[in-house]
Parts: structure tokens; C-alpha cells; sequence
């Protein structure tokens, strides 16, 4: 049995209260109790002092949150209010409908309908979301992806609420509010807007150490997608499997996108949301609207209690996950998105998903924080869709058979018929709806119960271990972007001791990180974190957790921009679209003029961007298709030179035909031309020049984008101080 402790984390604050009483004063930093040293007794909104903020309620250090937890209900009913009518969280979304596939029956672990039949169909609507920003924010922020799924099943809605990460900043549920209020804008000043590099956030995030092993995911390109498509989903928290004898098989859900996963460069990043904040939200439209249908695989990790004991980690916690080459996922069924929303209000908007709707045969764990997730969903649709009745909106009723007594309300669209809205009662076949024990839904009879107590397990306290293996399982390119971008979040905090508290937390993960970071913020290295357990060294790296170890080997899905002039090679075009048709891929016509240009062989092409409107950002790799005047006329325009400086920049691969020479030479890039540049000399050259674009960036050149006089970064400014053993 693990032993309990009360937080798990690296420096415990008193919470000591004094028995100093002054007159009640409302809130606003004012109060009538004192914690000791001047500092005021956090209480609910009801005076009522709270002795334990950090853990919720619950019947044994691994069972589930207990109902009668007031002080959590409280907090995490008020947090769910604070917006009317957006979104707390994952505010700016964009969805569609589609389909779920059952490609491999589980009838062996669970009795969910929908995993029954081979090849059956279940209808699908997927709503993807950044978490911090308004409905008004751009899509390119680097932040969490929701990917939130729900499934029409002929048993009720599955409502499977994930992310494009496996983990999450926090082990309970009870620290959401504080999470979120640390990353939303700061309420004095009201911004940044859709941003976690500002003090609040890394003030919360360096005294709350759980969260490390998400940062280096969020710190990671994970965090920003190239596109919804191409980035893998996660239903983060374990749940259970039951069979028709009510067994239970523990399971973790992924979806892994069929085109392979992809990100851009956080310069590139910025660059997109200036050009287009909706770049995601028009992606998805386009590739669905054209029949290039998005596409996933829904892969499980079933284990049973037995591995639960044996694995490194508690499964309930979810700041941790499964490696791969731990327990291999199982290929299970596969999502495909194949219409769009025809009323983004009434469907993307008033879509409400829900944690706790799962369909016999799908059952929770005391995982805390979907514990307190099941809790929490149904308050906030209430407050967001104006009542109880949310499930009458279209978009959120079941399309099986459903029968209740549930009446009135504000909106009701729908009322039980005839004498009877009660049960039991002695009407017989006119008295309606009765429970069915053989096909309703059952939990798991779980035996795991103890005192009833707000702490943390013992099994949680492992905070920086996943976070090193993280970190280790990149290649040396992502490595680098991850310390990048915490140099980048921490030099937007304006309180230096929050910057060293962070990096003493990065000596815990892997000391080049650390050393990177602290070089890059002028700072010496701290000393390391108190660790409630010490780093375990020794776990593997995971290539799966690795996006450039796992290319998709096609250009499939991607785009082309194509930047021409008039009197550019009409062969050479006509060779791209055929090539690229076929891969899958697509393209645009960039011009000097919306009206297109006027090729070699007299034929005129409309353009779908014109030069300032289409930057290179906007692309998956790039084409020059130039005539000699075309070159001489657009070389001293600053958007031009801008266009294949960002391509060289972000490490794309770049077509090009001779005369986009005089361009080369103009944007100061003739000399820095490197495998990356393919000469479009012949219509044999363009399937090298796809052959290259499967490979989506040349990483190698990324180096050679720096300033000649940027010298490499050692590992700390403090080189006269004794180095820690390599972790």
C-alpha cells in the first residue's frame, strides 16, 4: 500500500492558522481571520476557513472524490460561472461531423456497443480548441489542443473530452480554477491575450511542481500544430473497460492522425497568426470541403491490475503516462471527418460535452482529476446554454431511442407525454420509462475505499521523472525548440526569482536544459529543486514521443505555394499539379497582382493570393516558378524577399526555376543555398523536389539560420561553478 502524503511537491507553505479575529470585511483581500505573519486565511465563499487547498476530498489517498466535499464543489462551481456565454476554457473551437469505425472488436473487454461489429459505423462530431485564449483569439497561440469527441452511439453519447497531450498540469482537480486563472490575462490589465509567457503563469507553475512533465510537452512543438489534422489526440486520464460480466480492464485512449503528426516553427507561429488567425479554422474547412477527409486511428493500451501494480507510476495520476514500448497501443477503430457544420452557432458553439456521458461498458477510474471533471461539466453547460435542457439542442441529443421523466425548465423543447412523470408508479405499459439492469449502465464494484481525507498519494510524488524522459526521447532539433521556448515565456516574467525557481525545476529534468535556459536569461544556475522523490535516471527513451522520429513519409495533405510571374514555364507548372495531385497534396498561385499572371505558353492563371497576402508561412514548402523579367521586376519588393527569406528561415524546402536567382542574390540568401534549394530545370527535377518535401523540413539547415557572429550557447553563464553529474 502506498503511503500518503499530503501534497507531493517540492517546498509545503504553512498553512498554520492564527486565532486573531477582526471584524468581517467582504472580500477583496480583506479578512477576518490571519494565517500568521499578516498573510489572511483562505475560507469559502462563506467565511468558512479552509485548512487544505491543494487536494479534494476523498475516501482513501486513491479513491474517488466524495460528493460532500463543499469547499471544492464551491470553487469548482463558481470557477465554472465566471463566463457568460464563452467558454472558461477552450474558448476559440472549430468542428465537424463525421464517423466512427470499429475496425477491431473488443468484445473480449467491453460491452459498449460500438466496439461490438466489425466495419459498423457510429456518427461523429469532433470539436478541437486551444484552452486559453477567447473566442477571438488566433489559432496559432502555443497552447494545449482540446480534442473533444463525441460519438452518437445506439446506447447514448460517448463524449470522450481529450487533448493533443497524454498529461495534464495537475494531479486534482480542486488546482483547475488557480491553473487557469494563472494563464488567462491578468486581471489587473486584462492581458496577454491567449499566452502563457506572463509572470502569473510561471509563478503558479514554478510552485507547483507536478506540472513540469506537461511544460516540457507545452514548451515542446506539440504546441504548435501545423495543422488540427496533424496532430495526435489523447483521452489523458485512465478508464475502465467492463465486459458483460461487469470486469474491468483498465484503458487509455489515442487517436493518431492517418497524414502523421506536424508543427511549425514558434517564429513561424507568430508570423501565421499576423497572416491569418484562422489558419486552423480554414484548413479544416478546406481539406473537408475538397474530400480530403481528416482521418484517425483510435488505438487503446488496455492493462489490467495487475501491470496497474507493477508500472513506475500510479495510473491515476494524470501527469504521467504509458510509453509505448511499455504497453503497445491497440489499433481499434478509426475517425474520419467528411462534413462541415452547416451553422457554426448552433452546432461548433452550442456542442456541450460532458466527461461523465460514457455508454455501458465504459466506466470511470478515482483518477482525481476526472473525478472532479465529472463534477464539473454539467455546471458549466448549464450556465453557458441557459438551463438544464442543453440536450435538446440538436447537436447534443442522442440519435437512439431515449425515454425519461425529466420536464420543464428553462428552454424546454420536449416534455413526457400522458398522465405520468413519475416512477415507481403502478401504470404498467402507459406508466413510461423503467430501469433495465441487463443493458443499463453499471459501474465497476470498486472495493478501494479508506479514511476520508484531502491528500495526495505517495505514487504522485514523482514529479520530474516523465518529464526527463520526455526530454531525452527528442532529437537534438526539438530539443532545442523546448529550450527555446522556455527562454522565450520566461523572459516575458518580470519577477527574476520566478525565472530561477522554474530552472531549479529544470535541474531536476536534465542539466544541458537547464543550463540552456539559465544561459539564455543571463542567469546563474540555481540550485535544484527540492525533489519529493528523486529523478529516476534510468527510464527509457520513448521514440514515440518524438515527432521528427516519427515522419509521416508522404506529402500527402500538405500544401504548395507557388510564387509566379508573368511569362513563367507553363510545362513545368502543369508537371507540379500533376505531381502533386497525385501525392495528395495541394497548391496555390501566388502573384505580384490577384489577377494571376500569363504563363509561357500564352495560357492565363488566376491567382489565389497575391504576394502580400501569401507569405511563405502559410506553406508546407515553396515554389519560384520566375520568368527573367518576372525576377527583375519583384527582386527589390520587400514581401518577395520576405517570402523566401521565411522559407529559408523555417527550413523549407524551396523549388525553383534559374532566373528566381536574381531574387536569391537581392534577399542576401545566393551563398546559403543549400540541398534544401532544388533546381527546377526540367519536369524530371520536380519529383525530386516532392521526393524532398516528404521529409516536411530540412532540420539540419536551422542552424545555419543564425547571425555569423551568434556564437553556440554553452550550457551556463556560470562556467567557474562545479557541473552536476549528467543526468
Amino acid at each position: 500500500m502506498a503511503k500518503p502524503t499530503s501534497r507531493g511537491q517540492a517546498a509545503p507553505r504553512a498553512r498554520k492558522a492564527s486565532t486573531t479575529y477582526d471584524e468581517p470585511q467582504g472580500n477583496g483581500g480583506e479578512t477576518h481571520q490571519t494565517a500568521g505573519g499578516g498573510v489572511p486565511t483562505l475560507t469559502t465563499a462563506q467565511g468558512i476557513p479552509v485548512a487544505d487547498d491543494q487536494s479534494s476530498l476523498k475516501a482513501g489517498p486513491r479513491g474517488p472524490t466524495l460528493l460532500e466535499d463543499f469547499h471544492f464543489r464551491e470553487k469548482i462551481f463558481h470557477f465554472d460561472h465566471e463566463r457568460i456565454p464563452e467558454r472558461v476554457v477552450h474558448a476559440r473551437g472549430y468542428g465537424a461531423h463525421g464517423f466512427f469505425e470499429c475496425t477491431d472488436p473488443l468484445t473480449d473487454v467491453t460491452r459498449a456497443d460500438l466496439f461490438q461489429r466489425k466495419g459498423e459505423r457510429t456518427p461523429a462530431f469532433v470539436r478541437f480548441s486551444t484552452v486559453a485564449g477567447s473566442k477571438g483569439s488566433a489559432d496559432l497561440a502555443r497552447d494545449v489542443r482540446g480534442f473533444a469527441v463525441k460519438i452518437y452511439t445506439k446506447e447514448g453519447n460517448w463524449d470522450l473530452v481529450g487533448n493533443n497531450i497524454p498529461v495534464f498540469f495537475i494531479q486534482d482537480a480542486i488546482k483547475f480554477p488557480d491553473l487557469i486563472h494563472s494563464v488567462k490575462p491578468e486581471p489587473d490589465r486584462g492581458f496577454p491575450q491567449a499566452a502563457s509567457a506572463h509572470t502569473n503563469f510561471w509563478d503558479f507553475i514554478s510552485l507547483t511542481p507536478e506540472s513540469m512533465h506537461m511544460i516540457m510537452w507545452v514548451m515542446s512543438d506539440r504546441a504548435i500544430p501545423r495543422s488540427l489534422r496533424f496532430m495526435e489526440g489523447f483521452g489523458v486520464h485512465t478508464f475502465r473497460f467492463l465486459d458483460k460480466k461487469d470486469r474491468s480492464t483498465f484503458v487509455k485512449f489515442h487517436w493518431k492522425p492517418k497524414l502523421g503528426m506536424q508543427s511549425v516553427a514558434w517564429n513561424e507561429a507568430v508570423k501565421i497568426n499576423g497572416a491569418d488567425p484562422d489558419y486552423h479554422r480554414r484548413d479544416l474547412w478546406d481539406s473537408i470541403t475538397t474530400g480530403a477527409f481528416p482521418e484517425w486511428q483510435l488505438g487503446v493500451q488496455l492493462f489490467d491490475q495487475k501491470f496497474a501494480d507493477k508500472f513506475d507510476f500510479d495510473i491515476l495520476d494524470p501527469t504521467k503516462l504509458i510509453p509505448e514500448e511499455v504497453l503497445p497501443v491497440r489499433i481499434v477503430g478509426r475517425l474520419v471527418l467528411d462534413r462541415v457544420v452547416d451553422n457554426f452557432f448552433a452546432e461548433t458553439e452550442q456542442v456541450a460535452f460532458c466527461t461523465q456521458n460514457v455508454p455501458p461498458g465504459i466506466d470511470f477510474s478515482n483518477d482525481p482529476l476526472l473525478q472532479g471533471r465529472n463534477f464539473s461539466y454539467l455546471d458549466t453547460q448549464i450556465k453557458r446554454l441557459g438551463g438544464p435542457n442543453f440536450t435538446h439542442i440538436p447537436i447534443n441529443a442522442p440519435k437512439c431511442p431515449f425515454a425519461h421523466f425529466q420536464q420543464d425548465g428553462h428552454m424546454a423543447m420536449r416534455n413526457p407525454v400522458g398522465r405520468v412523470n413519475y416512477e415507481p408508479n403502478s401504470f404498467g405499459a402507459d406508466g413510461g420509462p423503467r430501469e433495465n439492469p441487463q443493458v443499463g449502465t453499471r459501474s465497476f464494484a470498486d472495493a478501494d475505499m479508506g479514511p476520508k481525507q484531502r491528500i495526495r498519494p505517495e505514487s504522485f510524488a514523482d514529479h520530474y521523472s516523465q518529464a526527463r524522459q520526455f526530454f531525452v526521447s527528442q532529437t537534438a532539433t526539438e530539443q532545442k525548440h523546448i529550450a527555446d521556448a522556455l527562454v522565450f515565456e520566461l523572459s516575458k516574467v518580470d519577477r527574476p526569482e520566478v525565472r530561477a525557481r522554474v530552472v531549479s525545476h529544470l535541474m531536476n529534468i536534465h542539466d544541458d536544459l537547464a543550463g540552456k535556459v539559465a544561459d539564455g536569461l543571463g542567469i546563474d544556475l540555481p540550485t535544484a529543486a527540492v525533489a519529493a522523490k528523486p529523478t529516476n535516471t534510468k527510464l527509457a527513451p520513448s521514440d514515440a514521443l518524438s515527432m521528427q522520429k516519427n515522419p509521416p513519409g508522404t506529402f500527402e495533405g500538405r500544401k504548395v505555394g507557388i510564387l509566379a510571374t508573368d511569362g513563367a514555364d507553363a510545362a513545368i507548372l502543369k508537371a507540379l499539379d500533376a505531381a502533386l495531385t497525385k501525392e495528395g497534396a495541394s497548391w496555390e498561385l501566388i502573384a505580384p497582382k490577384i489577377a494571376g499572371v500569363t504563363l509561357s505558353d500564352g495560357t492565363h492563371k488566376p491567382a489565389q493570393q497575391k504576394i502580400d497576402g501569401g507569405p511563405s508561412v502559410l506553406y508546407d514548402a515553396v515554389v519560384l516558378l520566375l520568368s527573367p523579367e518576372g525576377a527583375d521586376s519583384i527582386k527589390t519588393h520587400g514581401p518577395a524577399k520576405d517570402f523566401v527569406n521565411d522559407a529559408f528561415a523555417h527550413c523549407k524546402f524551396v523549388g525553383y526555376t534559374a532566373p528566381a536567382m536574381a531574387l536569391f542574390e537581392a534577399a542576401a540568401l545566393a551563398d546559403k543555398l543549400d540541398e534544401g534549394f532544388i533546381a527546377l530545370d526540367n519536369k524530371r527535377a520536380v519529383d525530386d523536389f516532392l521526393a524532398a518535401c516528404r521529409n516536411l523540413r530540412l532540420w539540419e539547415r536551422e542552424p545555419r539560420t543564425k547571425a555569423k557572429d551568434e556564437k553556440p550557447a554553452p550550457n551556463g553563464p556560470a562556467a567557474n561553478k562545479t557541473p552536476k553529474q549528467k543526468r
